[in-house]
């Protein structure tokens, strides 16, 4: 386990502190789609992704949800590590988007390595800021981006969070990301099509431009 999250993390953390984090965390293996985090749950570790990716959703007061930013390898779940240090439910739910491979760190581990070691505290504030940025985008992608844009740019972030071009997502899934209806999406999809950015296939979209 050690290698694996010295190979994603090596550039960042000292070789102590990745020594302490092979010490204490455990190593989780989560397939694509099922749930990692879930609303309301109680938080009793961070994880710092070493393979694959992860979605993090936010939920609104009718039960709807949004995408609000992807996880990659070297990459961790700020709202996760605010709720963990505050002690609250989590108020995201987080699902795996492809296989994914993880650490879970100890919440008292955490509060520990932030007075002990600069880069833990220089890696916790780049990641809110990272996370921060990416929730701004989103926002701006709602107030100002037509449908049309955001579905283009979803798929776009799509194809670099999978590392392929082809992506096996159906119209419905599509719709419950964007916040709207499967049948916007096929609309929109076909336009994409014709305007030679996409191909559609049996549930896989292929991205020509990105």
């Amino acid at each position: 386990m050690k290698n694996e999250i010295l190979d994603a993390y090596g550039f960042v953390l000292e070789p102590e502190l990745i020594d302490e984090i092979a010490e204490v965390g455990s190593i989780h293996e989560i397939k694509q789609g099922e749930v990692i985090i879930d609303y309301g749950q109680n938080l009793r570790g961070m994880p710092l992704l070493i393979e694959g990716a992860i979605k993090i959703l936010r939920r609104d007061g009718e039960g709807d949800e949004l995408a609000l930013y992807y996880l990659e390898r070297g990459d961790t779940c700020t709202m996760t590590m605010t709720c963990c240090l505050g002690q609250q439910k989590s108020k995201i739910k987080a699902v795996a988007e492809t296989d994914v491979k993880f650490v879970s760190v100890p919440v008292i581990k955490m509060k520990e390595w932030t007075k002990k070691y600069q880069t833990w505290m220089a890696f916790v504030f780049e990641s809110y800021n990272n996370r921060f940025n990416e929730m701004l985008e989103a926002i701006d992608n709602l107030a100002f981006n037509n449908m049309h844009n955001r579905l283009f740019k979803y798929l776009k972030d799509q194809v670099l969070v999978r590392k392929t071009t082809v992506l096996d997502l159906s119209h419905q899934d599509i719709a419950y990301d964007l916040h709207t209806s499967r049948v916007v999406v096929s609309r929109l999809l076909k336009s994409l099509e014709k305007e030679g950015l996409i191909e559609l296939g049996r549930n896989k979209i292929m991205v020509i431009q990105y």
